[in-house]
């Protein structure tokens, strides 16, 4: 089966981006606009995207399931060459800057069921007088906000 260049090479509309990506026609305009993604246009005015394009939104997708902020996405896609379609050592290189944030946020989470679990299991049911966790509420002092979860 002969490899048809013309095919490979050619630029695809928002349409049969959505369609390939499994996203609908607005997350794409939606992408564009943040920057996350690029087109050029046809001298019919009409949106056109490389192939690379399926690719980059595979990421951008990745990143939302993993809960990174689209700003952050950003970030990481303006490092990516426009030139060339990404490679599996840029996704490398995004994954691991991505995995430290991942990392503090599951320990987070950890701590947040453990520290859930201990409060419902004292039975006060009162976090501002619990006398195991905040003794006489000496933590509203600290600012407003949880500040058990989230010390700095």
């Amino acid at each position: 089966m002969a490899i048809d260049v013309e095919e490979v090479h050619k630029e695809l509309t928002v349409g049969e981006v959505a369609s390939r990506s499994g996203l609908a026609v607005s997350a794409i305009h939606f992408y564009e606009a943040k920057g996350l993604i690029t087109s050029r246009r046809n001298p019919g005015n009409q949106r056109r995207y490389g192939r690379d394009v399926l690719r980059r939104v595979a990421i951008i997708k990745v990143a939302q399931r993993l809960g990174i902020p689209l700003a952050d996405v950003g970030v990481a896609m303006a490092t990516l060459p426009q030139s060339r379609t990404p490679t599996a050592k840029d996704w490398a290189r995004l994954s691991a800057k991505w995995k430290v944030d991942l990392d503090q946020r599951i320990e987070k989470m950890l701590q947040l069921r453990d520290q859930l679990n201990e409060c419902i299991g004292c039975g006060c049911l009162s976090i501002e007088n619990c006398r195991l966790r905040n003794p006489m509420d000496v933590l509203a002092a600290q600012g407003a906000g949880p500040r058990l979860l989230d010390p700095e």
